[in-house]
Order: structure tokens, then C-alpha cells, then sequence
């Protein structure tokens, strides 16, 4: 079965080739360098670029993965969540497709998309798993079980990954925040500067980053023009990766799970790639993380998604909506 993926939630064009599980091609067009001078992502120049640049991807994808758009099987689509003007661009092409081919559609949850981007890497995995998923926009735990995914914790204000930009933004670096803050903490302390860890033993699996954002601020606002910025931003990146893992920790042990699955654009992250591991050999977890290219948002992981989705009956109706506020299990 030939699956394609298109994912246009945000500022990544991508379309992918999916031979049943195999990847046979991933094209993926960012843009950073187009949005980098704004500082962040603004919707309507990503939704401008997506109409631009999709049907050369498209285009791109089916010459490296060696066959025509007769071929195609089905197509997967990224319907939410995400930028409504992006969505809509993707979704919009997607269905064109299954018209002009008479094939199914099949609408995939960005979120879930992440999620099987670990199936690409790790084809026998097999639920139950907990899975740590950081991006952007989305930070949570889930537990995936047999055809359920339930969310047991997410954050109450701010997204790991918008709180490193924010941060990135105080201390002057670039965009987007999280590379860069990764890139200089390299050199910079970890135990410099002791910065709150939110929640960190609250009952609950949920996060808060808004008040470690602000604290970063003031920090640097105290020391004016003479900031160690490499050790603030190391502390603050150890002090994020202390709260993500614990409290990942806490709901496989708690749940009698000894498998984690981490998901989205922060796994990227080499430190806490390094540290998820580390405390998975201590502590006797499996942990299954994806390689980089399927980290961040890619067409490849919502091919996946779909090819099991369609593997289990679910076609998704050509009147399908993009949904920017997309919950889990909508």
C-alpha cells in the first residue's frame, strides 16, 4: 500500500512516500530563515509560503520515491492542530488529490502524527508506553494503550518549546530559541544559576513553564549588561529537562509501564535525549526516541499515522475540517 503524507500545521511544508511502513521519501521545506527576522512564526506569510512551495514538494516527493500519483493509495493529512490558514492549505491540497485519484483521505492528529513518528524508527513497538511529547506548541504526557490514547498531564501555560523561545528572546539569541539555547549551553554551567522547577512534585503529571520563563527574566534583568548568558541559559535548559523527565518518571512508574516514548521538536534536544537515557539505564526503562529528521514536524510521521489509521477502517470524509485547537481524542 502506497500512502502519502502532507503535514502543513505550522511553518514546515512536507510531503512524504510511505511503502506500508517503509519510508521511501520525506521532503520537508522549512521556514526559519523566512519568519527568523519576525522573531516567530506570523500565519499568514507560513499559509503564503505553504501555497507556494506544496506542489513543488509534492513534485519532489514522488520523483525520490520512484513512482506517479497513480500509485497512491491513500493520502494522510495533517487536520489539526495547528495554524488554521496553514491546516487549511494542506487539507485543501490533500483532498484535491483523493478527488482527482479516487482514493481515501485520511485525516491524522498532528499530535498523534508525533507519536508515530517512533513507529518509523522502531517498527515492532508495541503499546502500552508512555510517551513524552514536547513541541512547540504541545507539552504533555500520554499513555498509549491498545487502539486508546489517554492524555494524563499537560501544561498549564506556557509549551516547553515556546518557553525556550521566550528565553531565547530575553538573552538576546536567535530564532527559533531552542537550538540556539542548546547550542550555547554547551559551554555554559547547569548549576550556575538555581532556577524554579514548576510542579516539579505536584500530585498531578502537569507543567508549568511561565514562571521559570519569568525568572530567567528577572535574572537578567538584575545583572544588566554583564549576563553569563551561557549559564543561564544551561541552567535554565537543565532546570526544563529536571521537570520533563521526573515527572515522565513518575507517570510510567505509577502506572506499571517500563517503556517511555519521547515525541515532538524538543527530543531533539541532545541534553535531554543524553539524560532520558541515562535515567532509563538507571532505572531499568526502555527509551525509544526518534531520530532527528522525525523529530520535528515531518509528512513521514502523519503517513504513518494514517497508514495505521486506514489499517483499522478509519477513512475520514472529504468534507473534513481543519481544526486548530485539535484535542487528542476529538
Amino acid at each position: 500500500m502506497i500512502i502519502l503524507g502532507i503535514e502543513t500545521s505550522c511553518d514546515e511544508t512536507s510531503v512524504a512516500v510511505l511503502e506500508n511502513e517503509k519510508v521511501l521519501s520525506n521532503i520537508v521545506f522549512s521556514q526559519i530563515t523566512i519568519h527568523k527576522k519576525f522573531g516567530g512564526v506570523v500565519p499568514e506569510v507560513a499559509a503564503r509560503h505553504h501555497l507556494l512551495n506544496l506542489p513543488i514538494i509534492y513534485e519532489k516527493a514522488l520523483e525520490e520515491a520512484g513512482i506517479s500519483g497513480k500509485q497512491i493509495n491513500a493520502i494522510a493529512v495533517t487536520y489539526g492542530p495547528g495554524l488554521i490558514g496553514a491546516l487549511l492549505v494542506g487539507l485543501s491540497f490533500a483532498k484535491g488529490l483523493a478527488l482527482r485519484y479516487g482514493i481515501p483521505l485520511i485525516g491524522v492528529n498532528h499530535i498523534i502524527g508525533h507519536v508515530y513518528a517512533n513507529y518509523i524508527a522502531y517498527p515492532d513497538l508495541k503499546p502500552p508506553f508512555i510517551v513524552l511529547m514536547v513541541s512547540g506548541g504541545h507539552t504533555e504526557i500520554l499513555k498509549v494503550e491498545e487502539n486508546k490514547i489517554e492524555v494524563l498531564g499537560k501544561t498549564v501555560d506556557d509549551a516547553a518549546g515556546e518557553a525556550f523561545d521566550k528565553v531565547a528572546r530575553i538573552l538576546g539569541l536567535g530564532y527559533p530559541g531552542g537550538p540556539e539555547i542548546e547550542k550555547i549551553s554547551k559551554v555554559g554551567d547547569p548549576n550556575k544559576f538555581n532556577f524554579p522547577r514548576p510542579m516539579l512534585n505536584s500530585k498531578d503529571y502537569n507543567f508549568s513553564f511561565s514562571g521559570l520563563k519569568t525568572s530567567v527574566l528577572y535574572t537578567a534583568q538584575e545583572l544588566k549588561n554583564n549576563i553569563p548568558i551561557a549559564d543561564i541559559a544551561a541552567s535554565f535548559q537543565e532546570a526544563v529537562i529536571d521537570v520533563l523527565l521526573k515527572k515522565t518518571f513518575k507517570a510510567a512508574r505509577n502506572n506499571g509501564i517500563n517503556k517511555i516514548v519521547l515525541a515532538g521538536g524538543v527530543v531533539a534536544n541532545s541534553r535531554l535525549r543524553q539524560k532520558a537515557k541515562s535515567l532509563g539505564k538507571k532505572y531499568n526503562y526502555e527509551i525509544l526516541i526518534p531520530p532527528l529528521e522525525f523529530c520535528t514536524d515531518n509528512a513521514a510521521m502523519i503517513a504513518m499515522a494514517g497508514y495505521y489509521k486506514i489499517l483499522n477502517g478509519e477513512i475520514s470524509s472529504l468534507e473534513l475540517e481543519a481544526v486548530p485547537n485539535l484535542k487528542i481524542n476529538s
